[in-house]
């Protein structure tokens, strides 16, 4: 009897002690989910500042690549040669503006509207041979005012159309004005708030990474330390072999485009450079705007700017990227695009432009796990 009772007692405490795990794990389930789901709606709401912070990172982490650098030519301390850095890049950035900044501004008004008239041009060419060109129209169709079923007299349409006219009038630059300081002033926030968290992670890296690391679990922390510190080379990596990618797309466009014989070949230059920061996508609307531009110069010149781009594509694509940035990224390019398309339909220009660093830091991650996987099965073979 007594052995019944204990067995009895064992099965009893065993299944309370299922029951109890199961319900934890529920518990942690559950809780797990509605973590997962809360982070997900903190990212969705709050994307336009996340993205915001991780610019001025990037900025932060191609400050510390160049300090980096001078530090293995020059044996100066950190804040020093940071100073340095952000001295000679403030006065190149300077002499940019000093020195070319009436020509970027008249280029760029020129091109401006040779491109808006190209785009009649193109529209009435489309039109022509019976392609629908709707989407060119910018709201003109609810221009027009509904039509009144009284007819007032010639004093009172005069006096009324006179006054809807300036209130329209007025109202429109008044919200025109008011849209631009707001876009004027939102640019130069961002603008300071990246250029400040770029200085401040440049300035103390090694702060950051340490309180970074503080916030993963003690057991896990040196997992972190290894990832976190990957991820630092590879961005390092990427963004020095990216602005060396940057300055010969500019530099090959301008002077190639100004051998042809387009107008604002400088400016054009400087929008493919910046482009050429965006993978794919930037490279095909850096084209596009060089072709929308080259056909106010005639076919010909047209021709010749899109085998300019070509070629200049072809470069970027087959010399520069496996020359300069085979030490960085291996990323296959049919799931960078993907990535950079889901991104930017999600989260707009903030998702195109960050894509590839962010999908530089996921691979980073998914090849350190595959070689943890990897690394017990490699020992006991």
């Amino acid at each position: 009897m007594d052995c019944k009772g204990n067995n009895l007692a064992d099965t009893t405490s065993d299944r309370l002690r299922a029951r109890n795990d199961l319900a934890w794990a529920i518990s942690v389930g559950g809780i797990g989910a509605i973590a997962f789901a809360a982070l997900l709606l903190f990212t969705w709401t709050f994307a336009a500042t996340l993205f915001l912070i991780f610019a001025g990172m990037l900025l932060g982490v191609g400050l510390s690549a160049m300090t980096t650098m001078l530090g293995q030519a020059a044996k100066l301390p950190h804040a020093l040669r940071l100073t340095i850095v952000c001295l000679v890049l403030a006065a190149l950035l300077s002499g940019v503006v000093f020195l070319g900044g009436a020509t970027i501004a008249q280029q760029a008004k020129v091109l401006s509207d040779t491109i808006k008239s190209q785009l009649v041009v193109v529209k009435a060419f489309l039109d022509r041979n019976g392609i629908d060109t709707s989407y060119f129209e910018l709201g003109n169709s609810n221009a027009a005012p509904a039509a009144s079923t009284e007819t007032p007299g010639p004093a009172a349409t005069h006096n009324l159309s006179g006054a809807s006219a300036f209130a329209s009038s007025g109202g429109a630059i008044v919200s025109q004005t008011l849209k631009l300081l707001l876009g004027t002033l939102s640019a130069v926030g961002n603008f300071f708030i990246v250029l400040f968290l770029g200085l401040a992670f440049a300035a103390q890296p090694g702060v950051y990474r340490k309180g970074l690391l503080y916030m993963a679990p003690a057991r896990h922390r040196a997992r972190a330390t290894v990832i976190v510190d990957r991820i630092g080379e590879t961005l390092q990596r990427w963004l020095i072999a990216q602005i060396a990618t940057m300055f010969a797309v500019f530099v090959v466009t301008w002077i190639g485009l100004a051998l042809i014989g387009i107008q604002s070949s400088f400016i054009l230059g400087i929008q493919a450079g910046l482009l050429a920061f965006i993978p794919t996508v930037g490279a095909l609307v850096a084209g596009l705007i060089v072709v929308l531009a080259s056909l106010a110069s005639g076919w010909v010149a047209a021709a010749s700017a899109f085998a300019l781009f070509l070629g200049i594509h072809a470069l970027e694509s087959y010399v520069l990227t496996p020359i300069i940035q085979r030490q960085a990224l291996d990323i296959p390019p049919a799931t960078l695009f993907a990535f950079q398309i889901l991104l930017g339909v999600v989260f707009g220009i903030w998702g195109l432009a960050l894509a590839l660093p962010l999908m530089a830091i996921v691979k980073v991650m998914i090849d350190y796990f595959k070689a943890e996987d990897l690394a017990p099965g490699a020992a006991n073979a």
